[in-house]
């Protein structure tokens, strides 16, 4: 018998292959039902078979594709902005099909990305998508406000600048696989890392990449930060301050791999074998591997935010600075909530939380304005903003199509020294941060204005007064 015969008789299209193997040995066995009868009977009532010398394999087959073939979902979305990129929809669409989604939402910075797109916000039923996590689990911004005198950030104080310099170069490290040779200290070494299998294997990781800053849009910067009115405890006015964007390096990006695989071993068929959802398999929290990662994203978590602890602790002795105030949120999280009277996990894949009062920081490029923001409570949005401008253009493209000649003058026209970055992180390659701001002000109040003036990123070889 054929795949086509089979399939007519409803055999399942994953049982096929068990059932022309049944097929040989049954017409080789020559018994007194044909292959073709004794499928159809199987195919009815597979329980009756299951011990079946013949036929007992794929009974077992169809008995568990049955038990595996879970109803697609056909959940709408809501979205903030416009000019998204069709892979963006498709795939914030893709999320809504999945059997555990139950609400989500697009973003006004949203790109395509792996899984969900970035900006995507999905809410799940006793669920867990590790790629709608993402791979730089608990990706954060942190800002503290300074004592610093914002004279001294003047480009013609060439001396305090040089020092400004000398804090970042010395109290960070950027680049893919980078740590210390002479570790940091911070309590969350000390916690239990023997969790889960993966996180006992990159506690040694952990802890020569504590204080680092990773590549890609990761940066440390100083800069002016303009309060209009009395707020976070300060009175209204001009401050410097300290921003980084960076996450939980190479343990959070081993984790997430760790159980995307597992994820997809355990997933059914049709959604691991379905070229739009095999990156969205999810985990059952009620599963043992479901724990686990809640666990080890939730460690994740707490090593991302010591990282950015570490850094602003070196970066603002070195300068000599003490903290005024400090800000800091993460995205690329899973938070357990309730909306609309469920329970859900929600995903916020290069999102903000922005539950009423809410505290976060939704930055720009390496050129324009970031926001400290405080949110609103959107139910629509799942209680969630934008994580930053987002971008308008791959990297690839970026690279292909910049040059540094033609940034030298801007960034200077905005009184930003660069002291390493890529061209593919240059403004042009991404959104214009204030329509982004704009489409959101129903999710999120402006608090203060953040302008960088000294930015450090990982560098890709190129130079910026080339």
């Amino acid at each position: 018998m054929n795949k086509k015969q089979l399939l007519n008789l409803g055999v399942p299209a994953d049982c096929v292959s068990h059932a022309i193997a049944c097929a040989q040995i049954a017409a080789r066995s020559k018994g007194d039902e044909a292959p073709k009868k004794a499928i159809a009977k199987v195919v009815a009532t597979p329980k009756v078979f299951v011990a079946h010398e013949i036929y007992g394999e794929l009974a077992q087959s169809i008995i568990e594709y049955v038990a595996n073939d879970v109803p697609l979902s056909e959940i709408d979305y809501q979205s903030w902005g416009e000019d998204f990129d069709s892979n963006s929809i498709q795939q914030i669409r893709n999320a809504c099909r999945l059997p555990v989604a139950r609400a989500a939402a697009l973003m006004p910075d949203a790109h395509s990305g792996y899984g969900l797109p970035i900006g995507g916000v999905l809410g799940c039923e006793n669920a867990i998508i590790p790629y709608g996590v993402g791979v730089d689990i608990a990706c954060r911004m942190k800002m503290t406000i300074t004592d610093l005198s914002v004279e001294t950030l003047h480009e013609n104080d060439s001396a305090k600048c040089s020092e400004f310099d000398n804090a970042l170069h010395k109290g960070t490290l950027f680049g893919t696989g980078k740590k210390f040779k002479r570790p940091h200290e911070h309590e969350v070494l000390d916690e239990d890392w023997t969790v889960t299998a993966i996180t006992r294997e990159m506690k040694d990781r952990a802890v020569g990449q504590l204080g680092t800053s990773g590549s890609g849009n990761h940066f440390v910067e100083w800069g002016v930060v303009t309060l209009p009115q009395d707020d976070l405890g300060l009175e209204a006015g001009k401050y410097v301050a300290l921003l980084s964007h960076s996450g939980s390096r190479g343990p959070g990006a081993m984790t997430c791999k760790r159980y995307t695989d597992i994820a997809r071993q355990q997933a059914p068929s049709k959604i691991k074998d379905d070229p739009q959802l095999r990156h969205l398999c999810w985990l059952d929290m009620d599963s043992q591997e479901g724990q686990e990662y809640w666990l080890a994203m939730n460690l994740m978590g707490r090593f991302a935010s010591a990282n950015h602890e570490v850094i602003h602790r070196r970066v603002t002795k070195l300068a000599g600075a003490q903290a005024l105030a400090t800000i800091e949120n993460h995205h690329n999280f899973a938070w357990k909530e309730e909306h609309n009277g469920q329970e859900m996990y929600v995903h916020r894949k290069g999102a903000t939380p922005a539950g009423v009062g809410d505290l976060g920081v939704i930055p720009g490029n390496m050129a324009d304005s970031c926001f400290v923001v405080r949110g609103k409570g959107n139910p629509g949005s799942l209680n969630s903003a934008s994580h930053g401008a987002g971008r308008c253009m791959s990297r690839t493209k970026a690279k292909q199509n910049f040059n540094w000649g033609e940034w030298k003058d801007h960034l200077k026209h905005k009184n930003v020294r660069l002291l390493a970055g890529g061209l593919d992180e240059v403004p042009g390659a991404y959104k214009n941060i204030h329509d982004v701001m704009a489409a959101q002000t129903d999710l999120v109040e402006v608090v203060a204005e953040f302008m960088p003036r000294i930015v450090m990123m990982c560098g890709d070889g190129s130079r910026p007064e080339d």
